[in-house]
């Protein structure tokens, strides 16, 4: 896993352009703590930051083709991200139609792979990824990103060529991008949806899931190579629940090759304890030992504990139960309140999305899993996107939310999210921005990419929207803070569940055989509920755990104090000052966690903190 940055122009010579490019590349250290190389010619730059995870002496990057043009250069480079997990396979085909190869790397049969097969290539991968290709043949960069956006990839087209890179913030280390803020953007930070190749900064784009950018002669045009299609399920209940178990063990399997120490995050939810128990299941198969496995808890959590309608336990006992179930070497990351709210972990957040979205504590409790588990493991598992593949959300399953004009989880609140996330905004701007209408228009945008399905019914269709909706507008979300907040700590985590073949699989799948037994997730629990003890199987779906001890609220309300008081904080012009005090003299809640509590209180607080950071200007 790495971090890639890269400048194309076709009216200058970049070949002394040595110090921007590497200003760009020094901004990516974190994603790639180990080595960095660049690679410079007339016309490209490509910059890369490595964290060694396989083939660490080969895997050197950029890469280039020993194969030259008759000027001697290289006919293609190319800077990776990711991780290709079909690579020995792929390695094996090319070997056999003649290509040699001088690393075991993966970067190297992507490389290869391309010269084999052209632009097309991408198709054949299974993988996280984001690369930047160049082909010197042609002169063309080729900008791609995986299937479902597990890695980030953002670019910042220039008046001749266009700026490329893992992160905006080596975008931004270049002289000619700007840091500003539109009304749109602004819209995309309070919206809660996230909207495929937007971002909340003027001309920054990301390149969409499953989509190649090809930049040649100045010109950019961006091509989709995989969407979702919508196919009959032919399998009957059991042979559905037996592909996914089969789908589940060959995706662990290959994800957990790697030449550096990997380990599982578990919470004793399904999720995590099925990827957990099949992990180790592998291990004991080849006499492996023990996998690492870590969760997150809060100082007093489990002896304070106040059931929640979200969470009826804490995490820590089944956790526990599910380790002496299978038998991993576990360690608890536990973290109070002072390390959460603290001013430097905050920042380390901030610095590690570059963007002002956030979750109230999670960020920070993630932010700080990531980095107490570095020292043990590079690489870790994760049970993310599980719920959005199998429909595990408490949206799946209320009716007004899955019959509601809007996304799913916009619909079950008390307050609509689009009052909640502007309750302290200036009244004129709150009018200006419209965010319900907004919303709607993005709702109605995504609604119309749903594939159909010939013959379905009325409820099964509307299932598959919510399918739809939540795999393309709401986990992306989640897959871009776990990137940030993981590769801000050197740590590569890898998604199980955005495997596209179980994603394929999956989304098909008719509704009323995805809650067979009545509950959510049906086919996981029936897939991998002989794998774990009885008490995870009958669990109740909880999210990522929240400290529910008081005392963040009161750290972010005095940061918001602090605000307030200062003429120059540069979200003033943004907020209804009125409303912010109001706030601020109104008692703090017993103990809840932000579950119950709510984020928007700590929607200004994050604006003011990114706005300073990065210099952003306002523009309306």
């Amino acid at each position: 896993m790495c971090g890639i940055v890269g400048w194309v122009d076709f009216a200058r010579d970049l070949s002394s352009e040595q110090r921007t490019v590497q200003a760009m590349v020094d901004t990516m250290a974190l994603r790639g703590p180990d080595e960095e190389g660049v690679w410079i010619r007339p016309r490209v730059a490509l910059g890369h930051r490595r964290l060694s995870v396989i083939d660490l002496e080969g895997g050197k990057q950029p890469m280039v083709t020993p194969e030259t043009l008759p000027d001697g250069t290289p006919l293609a480079a190319v800077s990776y991200s990711g991780e290709v997990y079909n690579f020995t396979e792929l390695r094996a085909e090319l070997a056999a139609t003649g290509h040699r190869f001088r690393t075991r790397s993966d970067t190297e049969v992507v490389l290869r792979a391309y010269l084999e097969w052209g632009a097309d290539f991408v198709e054949r991968l299974n993988g996280m990824f984001a690369f930047a290709l160049w082909d010197a043949r042609n002169e063309e960069l080729l900008l791609y990103r995986d299937r479902l956006g597990v890695k980030p990839l953002f670019y910042y087209p220039t008046r001749d060529g266009v700026l490329f890179g893992s992160e905006p913030k080596a975008i931004l280390a270049h002289p000619d991008s700007r840091a500003v803020l539109t009304l749109d953007g602004l819209r995309d930070v309070l919206s809660f949806v996230r909207v495929p190749g937007q971002t909340p900064m003027k001309d920054l784009h990301e390149v969409r899931p499953g989509h190649v950018l090809r930049v040649r002669d100045g010109h950019r045009s961006e091509q989709r190579y995989w969407a979702l299609e919508a196919r009959p399920h032919t399998d009957d209940l059991p042979a559905t629940v037996g592909t996914v178990r089969a789908l589940l063990e060959d995706i662990v399997a290959r994800q957990m090759v790697a030449d550096v120490p990997l380990c599982s995050l578990l919470s004793g939810g399904l999720d995590s304890s099925a990827l957990t128990a099949l992990a180790q299941r592998g291990l004991d198969s080849r006499g492996g030992g023990k996998i690492r496995s870590f969760s997150v808890d809060f100082v007093g959590q489990v002896e304070n504990f106040a059931p929640e309608p979200l969470r009826e336990a804490p995490d820590a006992p089944f956790a526990a139960e599910l380790v002496r179930h299978v038998g991993t070497d576990h360690r608890v990351i536990l973290l109070d309140n002072a390390e959460l709210a603290s001013p430097g972990v905050r920042s380390a957040v901030m610095r590690a999305w570059d963007l002002p979205y956030g979750e109230g504590d999670l960020g920070p409790s993630l932010y700080l899993l990531f980095r107490a588990l570095r020292a043990e493991s590079t690489v870790a598992l994760s049970g993310e996107s599980a719920d959005e593949v199998f429909g595990g959300y408490l949206w799946f399953h209320d009716r007004r939310a899955v019959e509601a004009d809007t996304f799913p989880w916009h619909a079950l609140g008390e307050r609509p999210v689009t009052e909640l996330s502007t309750a302290f905004l200036d009244p004129d701007l709150t009018a200006e921005l419209r965010l319900p209408e907004y919303v709607a228009d993005q709702y109605r945008t995504a609604l119309a990419e749903v594939p159909r399905l010939a013959g379905e019914s009325t409820g099964e269709r509307r299932m598959r929207c919510a399918s739809h909706l939540n795999i393309t507008r709401f986990m992306p979300m989640l897959l871009d803070r776990k990137d940030r907040l993981s590769m801000a700590a050197g740590v590569e985590v890898r998604v199980p569940f955005c495997d596209h073949r179980l994603v394929e699989y999956v989304f098909n799948v008719p509704w009323s055989m995805k809650t067979y037994d009545g509950r959510e997730k049906s086919l996981l629990r029936g897939a991998v509920a002989e794998l774990l003890p009885e008490s995870v199987v009958r669990r109740r779906k909880a999210p990522y755990p929240s400290t529910q001890d008081a005392g963040y609220d009161r750290a972010i309300r005095q940061e918001l104090g602090k605000i307030v008081a200062e003429p120059a904080s540069p979200v003033l012009p943004l907020l209804d000052l009125d409303a912010v005090r109001r706030h601020l003299d109104a008692p703090v809640d017993g103990a809840s966690s932000m579950l119950v509590r709510g984020l928007h209180h700590e929607t200004p607080a994050r604006l003011n903190t990114w706005l300073d950071a990065y210099g952003v200007t306002l523009e309306r």
